[in-house]
């Protein structure tokens, strides 16, 4: 299922046999949330994007269009026509972050949809048959997410659910699995989710408590949820060394560009995030500091060596960050990014993107999402081919 084909210091190239893919890792999923990536179809990924698996949300296609009718229709991979590998998420951080009620209680959470305020059950249960009756290649237990500035005696009582809750989640897959075998007999992967806020020892008894359980991997989670980002750097430098050595590692939410280095130099192998496409839409592009792109990632991997115990990233970095609504670049007649190198990435003037963003254009929210989504799987390139 996993195998580590070698180390660069803790930073791990291996591969994952996700069912539909066979992914070389450390990888980034684009965030296909309902089922497409904002902006991109799903052809225009598989034909013209370096991705083998797409990460999609288990709340917004519970509620719209319903798991029954994705499964009556042939699953995830038919019903979008992708035939790569798909990760689906529990459900657990929409329902905090999104519904406007919600309560949470041993069965599950409570809450009403966003999109017409009716009344649900997200249970451990409901959430994994959701996952597995929309044909997902790696699934995620339900965990609980409570907000970054929560106490600590708190932290510990949601870390001892959310393990219930993982061993819930197992025990139905597993029922599952026996009652109702997919087609082609495959098995889906199953992540358990580390949390344990921002205490060192409480995110070392969720690890240890997942063990018992047993999963396919093993995720962090709760880094995303208000925490400072020292805090979070630290929670990554704590945990990560301890995640079992044989299982892949999973950072779940968390991606600026220089955080996704940092995790992948202490040995995580899988990364999400919606900012590639959510800071496109605000205008928000990356690009490369210079034409010696592969050169300038392998830099920062080695001068990460020097900061990983104060967990304070270096300054200097291998990418600089444009604001493509700003006046600087209404006569700008150089590209987005001289030195990237996607299809159609030298086409138009900063001075014309610019202006389709300011005119509210559409094409311009859709050609900044592609470049920043790009950038980021090129990116996974350079650090795959570090060698130290």
């Amino acid at each position: 299922m996993f195998e580590i084909q070698e180390k660069i210091y803790a930073l791990r190239h291996g591969v994952l046999d996700a069912i539909h893919s066979k992914i070389s890792t450390p990888f980034f999923m684009p965030v296909a949330t309902k089922g497409s990536i904002r902006g991109i179809g799903n052809q225009e990924i598989l034909t013209q994007f370096s991705t083998e698996i797409i990460l999609m949300n288990t709340y917004h296609l519970y509620l719209k269009p319903g798991y029954e009718l994705v499964h009556k229709l042939g699953g995830l991979h038919q019903f979008t026509n992708w035939p790569k590998a798909i990760l689906t998420d529990s459900g657990g951080y929409q329902v905090f972050s999104l519904s406007n009620i919600n309560k949470i209680t041993e069965e599950g959470v409570y809450f009403r949809s966003h999109l017409d305020g009716s009344e649900h059950l997200l249970s451990p249960e409901e959430s994994i048959r959701t996952q597995y009756y929309l044909g997902s290649d790696i699934i995620m237990v339900l965990d609980e997410c409570p907000p970054g500035n929560s106490d600590r005696a708190y932290i510990l009582k949601s870390l001892e659910l959310t393990t219930r809750w993982a061993k819930r989640s197992k025990d139905e897959l597993e029922r599952l699995l026996q009652s109702e075998p997919r087609k082609d007999n495959k098995r889906p992967l199953l992540f358990g989710i580390v949390q344990g806020g921002i205490y060192e020892d409480l995110r070392k008894l969720s690890l240890s408590q997942l063990q018992e359980i047993g999963f396919n991997g093993y995720a962090i989670g709760g880094v995303s949820v208000g925490e400072s980002r020292a805090d979070v750097l630290k929670v990554i430098q704590w945990i990560t060394p301890l995640l079992p050595e044989d299982k892949p590692r999973y950072l779940m939410g968390l991606g600026k560009p220089e955080e996704i280095a940092y995790a992948s130099s202490l040995g995580v192998d899988m990364f999400d995030c919606v900012i590639p496409t959510r800071e496109a839409r605000h205008g928000t592009v990356y690009v490369w500091k210079s034409a010696n792109k592969e050169q300038d990632v392998h830099q920062y991997l080695r001068d990460l060596q020097q900061v990983q115990e104060s967990a304070i990233l270096p300054e200097i970095k291998f990418f600089d960050i444009l604001k493509i609504q700003n006046l600087i670049y209404r006569e700008d007649i150089n590209t987005i990014d001289p030195y990237a190198e996607w299809e159609g990435s030298q086409a138009y003037t900063r001075a014309y993107i610019r202006h389709l963003y300011n005119v509210k254009e559409q094409y311009a929210l859709e050609y900044l999402s592609r470049h920043n989504l790009q950038f980021y799987l090129e990116m996974m390139q350079y650090i795959r081919s570090f060698k130290g």
